[in-house]
């Protein structure tokens, strides 16, 4: 039976730590610090050894009939990224990075006026905006939506998506600064005007429940190396009933009907598969395997619950140590990240990896725990982000 989110913070922050200390054993990397980045760069887990061990092995001894395990291989990773947000089979691709996969979903389109703008927030991680301002030499309009403050102002978004709209690209969790955004009240919104909807949750995928067929969502995009728990691999869904109308123009061998026959292709790959490029590299597919699985066997419902726990904790020291929070404090507002508005945080970055406390810094101070850190590691942390604080206002 799965287990239910807790909503209040009191409730959260009893939660029993096992979730977290039943699996550290698999990530090595928990042994040489207090490692809170996650949401710049997981963990990886034990058995990531055997795969390039394996992998090596394969290389060594070369034959091309490898290819046909690798593809196997590639599909059932897509496929257990469908599962985990609520998608059907073959209906996930993935490639290197967000990035090319982006471009491909803006390369489908006509961008001819008047249904040619593209919304966004000046929340988004910058190659968003990046990629939607290079197709303005094919018509594209970006319309980025200010907010003023480090979390989303959803009713300008809402505003701002109208029958000129052909594209809603958003993230569901802010990289900066840990907010997240209601994705149904604006998937309604666009669906109403006849627009898409592109997700980047890059910052959301392994922390926070996504279902993208109870959402109607068009697009999803993501990776492994963050909340994953895995390495240089991104992905892609779409949602099924659209396929058959997308004819991505940055496109590969490998989107073909006939791809694998290496006989030139009539048509487009069924499912996602036409988002594909050329041909792919299945290490990081692979790899990255072994800590879905991983994540999966834990449950999306006890990652939550536990990173709501952890998040309360660090909100809870902050706010008696008087650090100004960024972040969200209502559970059903946050991602898995808390940031603390704290002077010259860089350097205190800086500080707290010279004593093993890791965590990142982007305008903030980014703290990120996931399903396989403890309260006591919170606290840890926290008594030495306070110690920094108060050499800071002397």
């Amino acid at each position: 039976m799965s287990r239910s989110v807790p909503e209040s913070v009191a409730e959260l922050t009893r939660l029993d730590t096992s979730p977290g200390t039943a699996i550290r054993d698999r990530f090595p990397l928990l042994a040489t610090c207090v490692y809170l980045n996650s949401n710049s760069t997981g963990a990886v887990p034990h058995g990531v050894e055997d795969v390039l061990a394996h992998y090596w092995e394969t290389l060594r001894s070369w034959r091309d009939d490898v290819w046909q395990a690798w593809h196997v291989s590639l599909e059932r990773y897509a496929d257990g990224v469908a599962a985990f947000i609520g998608a059907p089979p073959g209906s996930v691709v993935t490639d290197a990075n967000l990035s090319t996969l982006l471009s491909r979903i803006g390369s489908c389109f006509d961008y001819r006026a008047p249904r040619n703008r593209v919304v966004t927030t000046d929340l988004e991680f910058p190659t968003v905006p990046f990629i939607w301002n290079a197709l303005a030499r094919y018509g594209a309009q970006l319309d980025v939506v200010g907010s003023g403050t480090p979390q989303f102002d959803e009713d300008a978004l809402e505003q701002r998506i109208d029958e000129r709209t052909l594209l809603v690209c958003v993230p569901h969790a802010s990289y900066s600064s840990g907010a997240t955004i209601d994705l149904a009240r604006l998937v309604a919104r666009a669906h109403d005007v006849g627009a898409l909807v592109v997700v980047d949750a890059f910052q959301s995928v392994g922390i926070m429940p996504l279902d993208v067929t109870a959402l109607g969502v068009d697009f999803v995009l993501g990776g492994a190396h963050k909340w994953l728990c895995g390495v240089g691999t991104a992905f892609l869904y779409v949602r099924p009933d659209l396929l058959p109308d997308l004819e991505p123009a940055a496109t590969g061998w490998q989107a073909g009907d006939r791809a694998l026959t290496f006989q030139p292709s009539t048509g487009w790959a069924a499912g996602a598969q036409r988002f594909a490029g050329g041909t792919p590299f299945p290490l990081t597919s692979l790899v990255s395997q072994v800590g879905l699985d991983l994540l999966a066997g834990v449950g999306m419902d006890v990652i939550r619950a536990h990173s709501l726990a952890c998040t309360s904790r660090i909100l809870t020291r902050a706010d008696a140590a008087g650090i100004p929070v960024v972040s969200p404090v209502e559970p059903h507002r946050r991602g898995g990240v808390v940031c603390l508005d704290i002077p010259d945080g860089e350097s205190v970055k800086r500080r707290l990896a010279e004593r093993n406390m890791i965590c990142s810094w982007r305008g903030y101070l980014r703290i990120g725990p996931h399903v396989y850190n403890t309260l006591d590691e919170i606290d840890e942390f926290m008594d030495a982000v306070e110690q920094e604080w108060r050499g800071i206002r002397r």
